[in-house]
């Protein structure tokens, strides 16, 4: 995928998550439990496929700055404090 078709599919990705979120809670709570059970359907082969791209996908923002990191302290301390 080049970097235009990647950025025509983030926009359209953005869009429907804008659409989506203008449903009403049941609705969505529904549509949440629709697209999480079609990832049990998933073969091992493709969950790893998924999860190597999205950690392309992260790398790719580290490296381009797009992203921030955080410390592993603060991680700790806010996991320890039922914070977020």
């Amino acid at each position: 995928m080049d970097s235009g078709d990647w950025y025509t599919s983030v926009m359209k990705l953005t869009e429907l998550q804008s659409e989506v979120l203008k449903l009403d809670p049941p609705t969505r709570a529904w549509l949440a439990e629709v697209l999480l059970r079609s990832l049990d359907e998933l073969s091992e082969r493709e969950v790893e496929a998924l999860w190597l791209d999205e950690a392309e996908r992260r790398e790719r923002a580290w490296d381009a700055c797009e992203v921030q990191g955080i410390p592993a302290e603060q991680v700790m301390r806010e996991l320890r404090s039922g914070s977020e």
